[in-house]
């Protein structure tokens, strides 16, 4: 992972970008990559969807993933311990 993170870096870092990396514009491009990613399936069902559109799914997938690791890089935040921390609530507030 950590790979990939020095990878987003240097491509965010050669354009200039980091000035326009905030945590406030990160989160704000997180949401419009989740909606470009929601577009995929608008009035269609899933399966169509899918066959029809699965390569820009996965793009628009990336796209949330690299700003998702930006703003926990910018943040200090280890996701995947969080990730584990909110299971474990969930597990609390859903259990089976």
């Amino acid at each position: 992972m950590k790979d990939l993170m020095q990878k987003i870096i240097e491509f965010r870092d050669e354009r200039g970008w980091a000035p326009y990396h905030n945590e406030k514009d990160l989160a704000i491009s997180i949401s419009l990559e989740a909606n470009e990613l929601l577009e995929n399936f608008q009035w269609r069902d899933s399966e169509k969807a899918v066959a029809d559109s699965e390569q820009n799914i996965k793009e628009e997938m990336a796209d949330v993933f690299i700003y998702l690791l930006q703003l926990a890089e910018k943040m200090n935040i280890d996701l995947k311990e969080e990730a584990f921390k909110k299971m474990e609530k969930n597990a609390l507030k859903y259990p089976v």
